[in-house]
């Protein structure tokens, strides 16, 4: 399994059958290496209704007639828009030919903007387990720090963390920094900074602190073998 990082949140994850991607932010993001009119996936999965987070699924969904699955009504928006989707909720789970995907908590915030500058509201914001070949993978989401971080680390034997520090709007690198120890993964990866002024950080000073199990902070392309 190669599991590549995109810019803002977004995560790429090649199986040996599938392809799925988290949160596929490109258009409108300056640090993104992917071109959403060529991106070939299976699958995308969403964490929450942010834009900077669902980003070109619609365009890609439709391209490649992906399944989206996302937080329930974010799902059901999606679906209106003719999209093929799948709707989870927090704590739940499902087996996919993909992987299983489960959702656990987020703590922020989850809305839509459309073309038309509606709000869409977009359920609640959650985190992402990934499960394949064996390998577990967590993407936080946006979230700020929260004690069930901790069991979310003794329940799951994580390969690799994807963890938010821009702070402002979600964890800062302190508070990330504490989600590594708890969540316990082999492999942490800081996202969701760097896009835009607010949110700048030093991922590789974050990287360097990370305990236990090792931080990694990927350039946008670069790529980790599970």
């Amino acid at each position: 399994m190669k599991v590549s990082f995109h810019g803002q949140s977004a995560v790429f994850i090649q199986t040996e059958t599938h392809r799925i991607i988290v949160d596929p932010f490109i258009t409108g993001n300056g640090s993104s290496d992917l071109d959403p009119e060529t991106l070939e996936v299976d699958a995308i999965l969403l964490t929450h209704g942010h834009n900077d987070h669902v980003g070109d699924t619609i365009e890609i969904a439709k391209r490649n007639n992906a399944l989206v699955v996302a937080p329930n009504e974010l799902a059901v928006y999606l679906e209106s828009r003719g999209l093929n989707t799948h709707p989870l909720h927090i704590g739940g789970s499902h087996e996919f030919d993909f992987g299983r995907v489960k959702l656990t908590q987020a703590f922020h915030g989850s809305a839509f903007t459309d073309e038309e500058g509606n709000v869409i509201y977009g359920g609640m914001p959650a985190g992402i387990l990934f499960f394949a070949e064996g390998k577990t993978i967590y993407h936080a989401g946006d979230t700020g720090l929260f004690s069930d971080l901790k069991l979310i680390g003794e329940l799951n034997n994580i390969d690799l963390a994807f963890l938010p520090i821009g702070d402002n709007f979600t964890m800062g690198p302190e508070d990330a920094l504490i989600a590594a120890e708890w969540v316990n993964a082999k492999y942490v990866v800081p996202v969701h900074y760097n896009t835009f002024p607010l949110i700048e950080q030093d991922g590789d000073a974050f990287a360097s602190k990370v305990k236990p199990g090792k931080g990694i902070a990927l350039k946008p392309g670069e790529s980790i073998d599970l």
